[in-house]
């Protein structure tokens, strides 16, 4: 067994989480963009089930913000190599 085929299998074995990751983070980061701009750009399917129609929207929009970075830079991480 090679260490070529040992390093190339940690990292297409991560492939999936990057992936996974950077669409969280990007889906989040878009939730965040129209929470913070708010009035009619947030779509209904967002508030249909909550009981707070209006407001809390500044609150929203940055945990969203937050997870956003969080897994865009979770996804940047995983994609690193690891040097040794």
């Amino acid at each position: 067994m090679s260490t070529a085929s040992v390093s190339g299998g940690a990292s297409a074995s991560r492939k999936p989480l990057v992936i996974i990751l950077a669409v969280i983070g990007v889906v989040a980061i878009i939730l965040a963009i129209l929470y913070l701009v708010g009035g009619s750009a947030i779509p209904s399917f967002l508030i249909a089930g909550s009981h707070v129609k209006h407001g809390h929207h500044l609150a929203r929009g940055g945990v969203a913000l937050v997870v956003g970075i969080a897994a865009l830079t979770g996804s940047w991480f995983a994609t690193k190599s690891r040097s040794s």
